[in-house]
């Protein structure tokens, strides 16, 4: 699966890592940046970040709520990130 942020220029991949189907964390979110290294959010154009399954399922559970919980609250400006834990 691939997402793409910020008019495309940091494009996200996730998938499983076939080969260190071994390992414990096997699931990579790999973030690619297009744009000049003074703008990277990352050192690196690329970055990878190896997670386990139930770290990628915790990540994707914190998404979908926050997701949720932007449709229902109407923030005010300034106000901090919402609590999911």
């Amino acid at each position: 699966m691939t997402i793409f942020l910020l008019d495309g220029t940091i494009e996200i991949e996730i998938f499983f890592e076939c080969d260190d189907h071994d390992l414990e964390d096997n699931i990579c979110v790999k973030i690619f940046e297009r744009c000049a290294p003074s703008e990277r959010l990352f050192r690196a154009g690329e970055t990878n970040i190896f997670l386990t399954p139930e770290q990628a399922r915790e990540l994707g559970l914190a998404l979908m709520e926050v997701a949720d919980s932007a449709k229902t609250t109407d923030m005010d400006e300034g106000s901090g990130p919402l609590d999911i834990a």
